[in-house]
């Protein structure tokens, strides 16, 4: 038996000197140097009462050694669950009680205020700070620098990834070495992923764009990383000229084409842009390509599955879709009320099965039950459209999903018309509660800007475009739509925010 995630992933670049991270104003990290790491980090794990199995819960800031603690986690056999630094003390405990981890990392400046909660539910409490210092790295740095690797089936799990939990509690989606593994490895030939590629990773660690699919592409292609922070426009830029491909979300585009400095000749040697997480404007596509003849990227994916679908690296890659299933994965479009398929251009819920869909939610039999069907199908939440041609468009939310008079509304349609009109820069569209209707449509939108909106003129374009039932009842304007950190827009707030627009009295 082995290890096949860290073997592939980690163990096959033992004895290499190649690069692998590139840290501005820092050394360059080797593969070897940073494997070192990684062991030292499995042994503080198993110093600190962890085997195979157990569960470390990570909330860190984003460095080398937070990459190496993972790696460490996988090579000792023991399950991940890393957490969004944005998370209050009051989340935390929730997922530390939930998953029954052993081990809570955390920030030095947070350990006051984390170490008994942590303690409160059994669990130890050790420090990793973005400057890779900390109580964990004093463990870790007494430790030799090679480990023996734990043994681990393919479906044994590699990691927790806690949903948002905006709906309801945080489910703990178990991911296996298997799915991370194929989805990987999947990735780095459809993508012509290489050992000589550097990718430009700017995205948290926390989140399965960041973690599990750029730095595991990476490591599976041999290739390298110029691992920044976060996404700073200045250090983007900067750092442009050294990489051959870039992973985003829509907003560090969009960031980019507002800066004069971001030109043809910055990116005239990138071979790759790819965008996920949230949905790409079919206008940012179009600007972008304008701007730098690269059309980016789109694909699809989830916390409970890595990546679904993704448009071609050959071929064409269509604006407003995300692409088609990718190879091993089956996708359909069902009736969200019967689960039966419907035909090709008709739209209801997004379901996927493969080697890349997870186990299940931790300890929840009953949510696993309802969304993951006994034939492997997850059903996904998501309400989407695939062309004849095999083209997957994604429409919105089942939650988002509006019924307003009995008719079913999807915001994307509407939404598609608003951003198409003068100084709109980007909308949203939520439903409210009404007297009459159940539910009606309300438009929140962003205007570009200097831009004043002449909503009057919006209201006729939207007439001419869209049946009467689905125009809006309200228009809302706004400097900025709420955004979470993988800039996914978070229509629960505004559905809060503006909930009582028709309440009577």
């Amino acid at each position: 038996m082995a290890n096949p995630l860290y073997d592939t992933l980690f163990g096959a670049h033992r004895g290499s000197g190649r690069p692998f991270l590139y840290l501005p104003g820092e050394d360059t990290l080797s593969y070897d140097g940073f494997l070192d790491i990684a062991a030292r980090f499995a042994h503080a794990l198993t110093t600190c009462g962890l085997g195979p199995g157990d569960r470390v819960a990570i909330q860190v800031e984003k460095s080398a050694k937070a990459l190496a603690l993972y790696a460490g986690a996988i090579q000792a056999g023991v399950i991940a669950l890393p957490l969004n630094t944005a998370y209050t003390p009051a989340e935390l405990a929730y997922f530390v009680e939930n998953s029954g981890a052993r081990l809570l990392v955390c920030d030095p400046a947070r350990e006051v205020e984390l170490a008994a909660m942590a303690a409160g539910f059994g669990a130890r409490c050790e420090t990793l700070g973005g400057d890779g210092l900390g109580s964990l790295n004093e463990i870790a740095g007494t430790m030799p620098a090679t480990f023996a690797t734990v043994d681990r089936e393919a479906d044994d799990l590699a990691a927790f990834l806690y949903t948002s939990g905006t709906t309801g509690r945080s489910k703990g989606a178990m991911l296996t070495q298997a799915n991370l593994l194929s989805n990987a490895q999947t990735l780095v030939e459809l993508w012509r992923f290489t050992d000589q590629d550097v990718l430009l990773h700017a995205l948290p660690i926390f989140h399965t764009h960041g973690l599990f699919v750029a730095t595991n592409v990476i490591l599976a292609a041999g290739g390298a990383m110029i691992l920044l922070p976060k996404f700073d426009l200045d250090q983007v830029i900067a750092a442009l000229p050294q990489a051959t491909s870039m992973m985003g979300v829509p907003t560090f585009y969009t960031r980019l084409l507002d800066d004069a400095r971001f030109t043809p000749e910055l990116t005239g040697h990138m071979r790759l842009f790819i965008s996920g997480s949230a949905p790409l404007l079919a206008d940012t596509h179009v600007q972008f390509e304008g701007r730098t003849g690269h059309r980016i990227l789109e694909r699809y994916g989830m916390t409970e599955t890595n990546m679904n679908t993704s448009n071609p690296y050959e071929g064409e890659r269509r604006a407003g879709t995300v692409g088609l299933p990718l190879p091993g994965v089956e996708l359909k479009v069902t009736d969200p009320e019967t689960g039966a398929e419907l035909p090709r251009g008709e739209v209801g819920v997004i379901e996927v099965r493969g080697p890349n869909v997870f186990k299940g939610y931790w300890q929840m039999p009953e949510k696993t039950a309802a969304e993951l069907r006994a034939d492997g199908f997850f059903i996904t939440g998501d309400l989407g459209q695939q062309a004849a041609d095999g083209y997957v468009t994604i429409v919105g939310r089942a939650k988002d999903l509006i019924i307003a008079g009995g008719y079913n509304i999807y915001p994307k349609e509407i939404e598609l018309v608003l951003d198409d009109q003068p100084g709109v820069l980007e909308s949203a569209v939520i439903g409210v509660p009404h007297p009459d209707l159940g539910e009606a449509v309300v438009a929140v939108l962003v205007p570009e800007k200097g831009a004043t909106l002449d909503l009057a003129q919006i209201e006729a374009a939207v007439g001419d475009a869209l049946a009467r039932f689905k125009h809006p009842r309200h228009y809302v304007l706004v400097p900025e739509l709420p955004r979470n950190t993988m800039g996914k827009v978070q229509k629960n707030l505004l559905r809060e925010t503006h909930g009582g627009l028709f309440a009577k009295g």
